[in-house]
Order: C-alpha cells, then sequence, then structure tokens
C-alpha cells in the first residue's frame, strides 16, 4: 500500500522520493506517449514497457460524477484497434490508502493492456484528487462503486458479463463490498484484504491503537466525514458502544457471505501471518465459509509488503495470481495461461521461497496440542510448557508498568515485518526480560525439527487488583544456548469485572502461524501487561495474578507436529 510521503521514517506506509518520481513520470508518459515522455522512463528500465503500452492501449484521466454531484478521480486504459462490435473484459480498481490514491496502481496497466483488459482505477471518495469525504468502505462508497460500474458498462469496448474488481487493502475492501452488492461483478482479488473491521479494531476487548491511528493519519481527519470522525473520537477515548459496532458492520465483508454464496463470486484473498492492521482470523473464517470458487494466500510478513513489488510493476505472488484469477474467470490474458491456485497457498516463516498449497484450510490447519502451564521447577525462574496431564494449582504475578519489555508485536509497523520478509525478523532478547513485569513458559528444547502449522489458543486465569485489565500473550521461537527469540504469534485480552480482586478465566484465540523450528529451540510463552501496539486498560501500580485452576487449567493449545 505505498505512499509518497516526506517523513518516511514516521510513516510506516511511504515509499521513496525515487519511487514516487517513476509514479509521476509514468503518468506524463501515459498521457502524453511522446519520445521524450517515455524516455525519460528509461533511468527505471521503463521506456520498451510504456512504449509498448502506448502501441497497445490508450489511457485518459476523467472524472466521474455521482449522484450527489460529487467528483471521483479515475483513470481509463481501453485496448486499440479493436473490431467492430469486439468487447474486452474490464476490471475495476479502487484505490488503497494513499495520498497516491489510484495512482498506485499506474505501474500494473501494461500488464492488463496485455492481457485485453479494460482497466478504471479510480480513488474512493475524499481521497488523493478525489472530491468529498472520506467514508471508510461505507455505503456511500459501495453506492459510488456501483455508479461507476455503470459508467464502465456504458463503454462500448466493455462486455458487461465479464466484469472483475482488484484492489490492495482499502481497495480491496471496497472490490469485497462492491462485489456482495452488485452482482455484475463476476469476479473479486483483494490482496491484504479485511473480512471484519470490527475484529480488526478490537481484539478480544483490545484495542489496536497503533495500526488504527497510522490509518487516521493517512486518511488525513480534516477529509473524514461527520460520522467517521465521531467515531475516530469514540475508539480514541474507549467508548466502544453501539455506534462504533453498527459502523464496523456496515464495512465488513464478512456480511456479504450470503451474497457471495448465492451469486457464487470468485473470490482471491491474500494476507499476512504477522498481519497489523486487519485480522487474520477473520479473514481465515470468511473464506471457510465461502461456497463459490476461493483461494487464499498467507504469506511472511506484514501489511501490504506482500504485494509491494507487483504494484510496483515487478512480480510478486499476491498480484500473479490476481492476474491468472481474473483470467481464468473473464477470458484475459494477462497472466502466463497457467490455472489460478485454488484452496490455500502460504509461505512458512522464515522461508521465502516455500510455497505451499493445500485444497482447503481443513487439510492445511494441523490438530493442536495442549501444552500446559506448569510452575517452574525447583531452581528455576521460568514456568514449564508441559505436555500430559494439567498442572493446576499454581500463581505467577506480574506488575503492571507502562514500561515494555522489549516483547511487543512489532517494534515498527509494517517495516518490521518488511524487514522479516526479506530474511531479517526482529531478535528479541527473551532472556533479558524483567521477570517482574512478564510471566515466561519455556518447553524442553526439541529433539528433532518441528513446525507449527494452523490456529492456536491460549487459556489462562487472570486475577487483576484493578477493575480492569490487559495481557499480551506472545509465542517465541527460543535459542536457550543465548536467550534470543523470534516471535511466533501473538494475542491480547482485556478483562473487565466488578469488582477489582476477582478472578477470570479466559480462552482466546491467537493469530495464526506457520513457523519452522529447528532442533534444540524452544516454544516459550510471554505474558506481559503492556505493548505501545495496543491501548491496554492498565493503571500502574498494580499487579495481575496469573494462575492456572483445578476447574479450569491454563494450557496454550499449538499445532506443533514434526516437518514431513
Amino acid at each position: 500500500m505505498p505512499v509518497a510521503d516526506d517523513s518516511t521514517s514516521a510513516n510506516p506506509f511511504a515509499i521513496s522520493v525515487d519511487e514516487s518520481a517513476k509514479l509521476e513520470a509514468i503518468e506524463q508518459a501515459l498521457l502524453d506517449p511522446s519520445p521524450r515522455r517515455i524516455g525519460r522512463l528509461d533511468q527505471w528500465g521503463l521506456a520498451d514497457t510504456y512504449e509498448t503500452y502506448a502501441e497497445i492501449a490508450g489511457y485518459q484521466e476523467l472524472s466521474i460524477a455521482m449522484a450527489d454531484g460529487t467528483l471521483i478521480d479515475a483513470s481509463l486504459s481501453v485496448p486499440r484497434n479493436l473490431m467492430p462490435g469486439q468487447t474486452c473484459p474490464a476490471v475495476v480498481m479502487p484505490a488503497p490508502l494513499s495520498p497516491l490514491g489510484r495512482l498506485s496502481y499506474l505501474p500494473m496497466l501494461p500488464r492488463w493492456a496485455l492481457g485485453g483488459y479494460v482497466v478504471l482505477t479510480y480513488s474512493q471518495r475524499g481521497l488523493a484528487r478525489s472530491g468529498g469525504e472520506i467514508h471508510v468502505a461505507g455505503p456511500r462508497d459501495v453506492e459510488d462503486a456501483i455508479e461507476i460500474v455503470t459508467t464502465l458498462c456504458e463503454l462500448d469496448a466493455v462486455d458487461p458479463e465479464r466484469i472483475g474488481c482488484f484492489g490492495a487493502s482499502y481497495g480491496a475492501g471496497t472490490s469485497l463490498l462492491l462485489a456482495g452488492n452488485d452482482p455484475r461483478v463476476r469476479a473479486v482479488a483483494g490482496t491484504s484484504a479485511w473480512s471484519d473491521l470490527f475484529a480488526s479494531l478490537y481484539e478480544n476487548g483490545t484495542r489496536h491503537l497503533a495500526a488504527f491511528e497510522a490509518l487516521v493519519k493517512l486518511f488525513k481527519e480534516d477529509r473524514c466525514s461527520a460520522e467517521f470522525r465521531d467515531i475516530i473520537q469514540k475508539i480514541r477515548s474507549n467508548d466502544i458502544d453501539d455506534d462504533v459496532r453498527a459502523f464496523a458492520e456496515a464495512r465488513s465483508p464478512k456480511n456479504c457471505l450470503q451474497a457471495y454464496n448465492d451469486n457464487q463470486v470468485p473470490i482471491l484473498m491474500t494476507t499476512a501471518w504477522h498481519e497489523t492492521i486487519f485480522s487474520v482470523p477473520a479473514v481465515v473464517d470468511m473464506f471457510n465459509h465461502l461456497t463459490a470458487p476461493k483461494s487464499l494466500l498467507v504469506q511472511i510478513g506484514d501489511h501490504g509488503n506482500g504485494e509491494l513489488p507487483g504494484l510496483a510493476g515487478l512480480v510478486s505472488k499476491p498480484t500473479e495470481m490476481a492476474y491468472r484469477w481474473m483470467d481464468h474467470h473473464l477470458g484475459g490474458t494477462a497472466s502466463d495461461g497457467a490455472t489460478p491456485s485454488f484452496g490455500v497457498r502460504s509461505e512458512y516463516m522464515h522461508n521465502l521461497l516455500s510455497d505451499l498449497h493445500h485444497p482447503d484450510w481443513q487439510s492445511y490447519a494441523l490438530p493442536p496440542k495442549r501444552f500446559h502451564l506448569a510452575d517452574a521447577a525447583a531452581g528455576e525462574r521460568d514456568g514449564r510448557l508441559t505436555e500430559g496431564a494439567p498442572q493446576p494449582d499454581w500463581t505467577r504475578p506480574v506488575k503492571v508498568s507502562v514500561q515494555n519489555t522489549e516483547v511487543v508485536v512489532a517494534p515498527k509497523l509494517i517495516e518490521t515485518g518488511l524487514a522479516e520478509r526479506m530474511g531479517f525478523p526482529h531478535v528479541y532478547r527473551t532472556a533479558e526480560v524483567d521477570r517482574g513485569l512478564a510471566a515466561t513458559w519455556t518447553t524442553e528444547p526439541l529433539e528433532q525439527p518441528m513446525r507449527v502449522q494452523g490456529e492456536l489458543e491460549l487459556r489462562v486465569t487472570v486475577t487483576p487488583q484493578a477493575r480492569e485489565a490487559t495481557i499480551v500473550a506472545y509465542l517465541m521461537d527460543c535459542d536457550p544456548a543465548t536467550g534470543k527469540a523470534a516471535i511466533i504469534t501473538n494475542a491480547p485480552v482485556t478483562v473487565t469485572n466488578e469488582q477489582p480482586g476477582r478472578a477470570t478465566t479466559v480462552t482466546v484465540p491467537l493469530q495464526p502461524a506457520h513457523y519452522v523450528l529447528n532442533r534444540g529451540r524452544q516454544l516459550q510463552l510471554i505474558i506481559d501487561t503492556h505493548d505501545p501496539f495496543y491501548a491496554d486498560a492498565n493503571r500502574a501500580p498494580s499487579a495481575i495474578e496469573l494462575s492456572s485452576s483445578q476447574d479450569a487449567p491454563s494450557y496454550i493449545a499449538i499445532p506443533l507436529h514434526p516437518l514431513p
């Protein structure tokens, strides 16, 4: 989801000045395919690409007036030299959340043009050069998208029976919501997609405040609708009421499931193992309930990392899969002609070259094994993760603090995942974590290489001194020789009691994972009370007791199995 920004260090979505200059040069060459304009692209090795594009397709930029008079900024790419009466498949591309808006997709146009597609890209209202206010893929945005499809269908070159949608991030959500409300959309491909907006904002009673604020900064509050500005303030003040829930529900593709299945819309979605913007479990759940042709790609890294090269006109799994998806369902020729991937396609941490295929999530996700949280052995400071019998009747206190324990979801939003994708996962020094601020449980060293593949679940009893409390759980891959670790997965949970000191047993899902551990490594569960990624409910000084009872012994369920 590239964003042109001068302060790249402060903006996790930013692209470089050079990339921004390249997009500007591409736009100028598309509008004026003269030797001078196209020749300027030679510094990026793109002159031949856009010279070919100019020969086979025409490009124009236009404003499309909506029913309320709002002007939507759009571009149109149409193949040249069509025979009389000849029509083409078409792809609508709502923009990602970026000040560049629809310009983010310019490098993809040559592939679509070579494939014989009409392409209409546009910036949603309030975004980039479009007029109006930002509604965050709300009903007004869906109505706009339907009007835009109508505009597209009126073109002589378009086959109205072969219309698809492609979008990244904000554009993915818009595409999915459009397909759920307009049966003219015959196929969808959404990268870094979302399914349940409420679950993305509010996980296990805990606000994803760092990600939320980063997105609000991109939206720019002064361009947001009054409704959205009200929601922003409610989320900031932790006033999660019916208005917030209704706002999120209206913008959640999961609520279009009946329409997808009734119309048998083929849907391709991609996400990431360490996605920090949208809920991965919600995407998986929606995928599992789709009955039409479907595909789910889960990659190494964070939001937007996997498709980034493809949006820039290079090769990436998400965009290559999207070209195949549209070709298969709409009859174009933008891909290599291979049959698209159906079912689940995945990479495992941290092997960028890994590529696994399963027909569905049920065959992909391995059965979990319960590792019981046990007290520390004599002379040891950390608790144990043990298979076999439950281990009740222990208590481990942790201090509530606003100080990080160095174990966090991601030191930098988006950027940590991108480094992870490039083969440089963040190193956590878990041996140095203050055990007064975090409770830790560890397995014995693994006797053989193992894999974590599928869904995970944590159950633990929480007794806060205060009325409310937040804990954050992290599952780590730890090297016992060095005390250094890498993160596998995580989840927060917030409990609210009528009175302080009341014990509450919580059972929460962690993000699904696909991780390979070497022989001799240890699985390490860390639970602390503060992570700057989340807005916690804790108030220092205070303390939280973690325990395991006879009636509900604490455990973490991990799909841990030997490598095949």
